[in-house]
């Protein structure tokens, strides 16, 4: 049992658990959505990044808990197939992890943050996010199905009976409003509120956290500067949800669930949901502890912990580490290599406009196009960040101290 918690501990690590959600979701597209097989290119590629991993634990522990972790998912994903659509096997997942749950609560130091007032509604939404997730892609996976033999989606299939507002809808949500506060009546007598003591600015809780739909950006904070995460960041965020009507031209999968049909939509949508937003949020809320270091699900908080890291700028990797000469005092000069990084990576547009995404300039047309691969490359440059610093433990690509800009 011990092994298992270590095992999961590790691959609980931000840069671990990063790199094994990403490779589950690209699974799960892959192997259960479209029909992808293990004797194909992409099938090889899977096997290669797998192999690589393998490798690499040869010389880095945690990769290899990760290979070991990967290569299972993938041929067990790989394996099941359109099964995993089934509501056999969505029972035996859900049952699988209610079952890993409670075991997982016999342990004090995980017993201790899931079953902590604040956190016991976010372990609720969990479970909630995985099913509904599960619910919306076996439709979409069985309406895919249909169209592929020339029917019709199953929505389409419902009788054309009206409904109406009284009794039907009201009597159900006289139903839903009556079980909901009996479940919070219970919830009140079975736990206690978590209120703490008046506020007092000369002693500050460690961690200090805050409200859990601000934890994602919380944690963006460890990636980027303050501007960076808590502002520009956020407002594109918004600015791009409303976007989407406009950018999607495609007219198929309206009304209906489908995924063939619309999978880079709901492929980069449900990624950025997903992997990059959901996953920071449950890593701010259960794994950041004590002075923000990260700690394992079954690993104790220690507020004395230690972590030896010395972040690094790219001005100092390429003229301190790779040329070998002091900082130049001039900042234009000293940054010039990461701004022309930057004036490189938002200048793809135009060259992927030729290349892989010419299907999509096509379609689009050049507004939408550019609006489209605007945003995608600034969602992109959250997991390109986080990978850097993990890597390289690179802090900021731009650090211009002079005038208070970082990128």
């Amino acid at each position: 049992m011990t092994f298992i918690k270590d095992f999961v501990d590790v691959l609980s690590g931000s840069s671990i658990s990063f790199l094994l959600l990403t490779s589950l979701f690209s699974f799960l597209i892959f192997f259960n959505l479209l029909d992808g097989r293990l004797r194909s290119k992409g099938g090889s590629v899977f096997i290669g990044f797998g192999l690589l991993f393998l490798i690499s634990g040869i010389f880095i522990r945690p990769l290899l808990y990760l290979a070991i972790a990967y290569l299972v998912l993938m041929f067990l994903l790989a394996n099941l197939g359109p099964r995993v659509w089934e509501t056999r096997t969505g029972l035996i997942i859900l049952v699988a992890g209610g079952g890993a749950f409670g075991l997982s609560m016999l342990d004090p130091q995980f017993y201790l943050i899931a079953a902590k007032p604040d956190n016991v509604p976010i372990v609720a939404m969990i479970f909630l996010l995985g099913f509904f997730t599960w619910v919306a892609l076996r439709k979409a996976y069985l309406n895919d199905r249909q169209l592929l033999a020339g029917g019709i989606p199953w929505e389409k299939t419902e009788s054309d009976e009206k409904l109406f507002t009284c009794p039907d809808l009201v009597y159900t949500e006289m139903l839903c409003m009556i079980v909901l506060t009996i479940v919070m009546i219970v919830w009140s007598m079975a736990l206690r509120a978590p209120l703490e003591e008046a506020a007092n600015p000369t002693s500050s809780p460690n961690p200090a956290k805050a409200p859990w739909y601000f934890l994602g950006l919380q944690e963006m904070l460890v990636y980027f500067d303050p501007w960076l995460a808590g502002v520009l960041l956020p407002t594109l965020i918004i600015v791009g949800l409303m976007a989407i009507p406009y950018i999607d031209t495609n007219p198929r999968g309206n009304g209906y669930y489908s995924f063939r049909e619309r999978k880079w939509e709901l492929g980069i949508f449900l990624y950025g949901f997903l992997v990059l937003w959901s996953f920071l949020i449950i890593t701010g809320t259960f794994l950041r502890g004590p002075n923000w270091n990260f700690f394992g699900p079954y690993e104790y908080w220690d507020p004395n912990k230690l972590v030896p890291l010395v972040n690094i700028d790219l001005s100092e990797l390429i003229w301190v580490k790779a040329l070998g000469v002091a900082l130049p005092k001039i900042w234009l000069i000293r940054e010039m290599f990461g701004i022309l990084f930057c004036l490189a990576y938002l200048g793809l547009p135009p060259l992927l406009a030729v290349g892989p995404f010419r299907r999509f300039y096509q379609k689009m047309g050049p507004p939408r196009y550019y609006v489209g691969t605007f945003l995608f490359l600034i969602m992109m440059a959250l997991p390109i960040k986080m990978v850097l610093r993990w890597l390289f433990n690179l802090k900021y690509i731009v650090h211009i101290q002079e005038i208070f800009f970082n990128v």
